[in-house]
């Protein structure tokens, strides 16, 4: 490494620089090791920003490749096929146009099946008012399309569902799986 102008103190970049190669002589790691590491750790974090669940509000957002129309399309196929009934799509774009306003692209699809819903409300019947599940997908000011769903981990804890974790486990997968094949 040149040393030209780099200052040598405690602040300078080489100061830094030394410390990491001693470090790594003692450690018996190499710049290899750091490099598949930050490629795992951009990977983390650029899939957590592709899909996320905002903890303070219990959405699940992920980005759509698709536009509105295509992504709901998409997830209602796969649901039909799952075997979930389908039982309201709304078109809240078509409602605003109705009373003379303008909304960007937005569309919900409310759907279930008992089989998966029953077991949640047995644990805490107030998740009925969860229940059905809904999935949003909208466009945003920006342009870019989000399919968005309720997270199941936050409606248990938000319903104090007891002794329910397999169930809630079994919905989170199967919403992520859905959701993914939507949005690709």
């Amino acid at each position: 490494m040149e040393q030209g102008n780099l200052q040598r103190g405690p602040q300078g970049p080489l100061f830094f620089y030394n410390l990491y190669t001693r470090y790594n002589k003692k450690m018996n790691i190499n710049i290899k090791t750091h490099a598949i590491a930050l490629t795992f750790a951009v990977i983390a974090f650029t899939a957590s920003s592709a899909l996320s669940a905002n903890s303070t509000d219990g959405i699940v957002r992920i980005k759509s490749a698709n536009s509105v129309t295509t992504t709901i399309n998409k997830l209602e196929n796969i649901l039909i096929k799952k075997g979930m009934t389908i039982f309201k799509r709304v078109d809240h774009t078509a409602g605003a146009k109705k009373v003379g306003l303008q909304l960007r692209p937005t569309e919900l699809l409310i759907f279930g099946n008992p089989k998966v819903g029953t077991p949640l409300m047995l644990c805490s019947q107030t998740a009925a008012l969860d229940l059905p599940q809904k999935a949003l997908a909208y466009e945003d000011k920006t342009g870019q399309v989000w399919l968005t769903y309720n997270d199941p981990a936050y409606m248990a804890k938000r319903h104090d569902t007891q002794d329910c974790e397999k169930a809630i486990q079994k919905v989170t997968k199967a919403l992520a799986k859905f959701s993914k094949i939507a949005t690709e």
